[in-house]
């Protein structure tokens, strides 16, 4: 088993910045690829950025050249680097870590808002 705890979130004005961290622990060895998701009031879960194994990301349209997704060579946690904020980027965020043996592991996710 893995458990993923996040940190970092709150109230930002926009135009901001945020870092959101997410520690990894319990079988970690296990995660291949590494991710963030966000919820937005009253839309579905999306993919925000993604870090493989071997350190390739990839961002959804909506946050790259803003957002910066980073991890931890042993595995022991990821980061979400978030520049540049917009109202639309509010929502809670979860950290996921996807495993070799198919299995996802999510965590309890963290509340951004970003308003002035």
């Amino acid at each position: 088993q893995v458990q993923l705890v996040e940190s970092g979130g709150g109230l930002v004005q926009p135009g901001g910045s945020l870092r959101l961290s997410c520690a990894a622990s319990g079988n970690r060895y296990s995660i291949k690829d590494m991710a963030w998701h966000r919820q937005a009031p009253g839309k579905q879960r999306e993919l925000v950025a993604l870090i493989t194994s071997g350190l390739r990301a990839r961002y959804a349209d909506s946050v790259k050249d803003r957002f910066t997704i980073s991890r931890e060579l042993n595995k022991s946690g990821v980061y979400l680097q978030m520049n540049s904020l917009k109202p639309e980027d509010t929502g809670i965020y979860y950290c996921v870590g996807e495993g070799y043996s198919g299995d996802s592991y999510w965590g309890q996710g963290t509340q951004v808002t970003v308003s002035s």
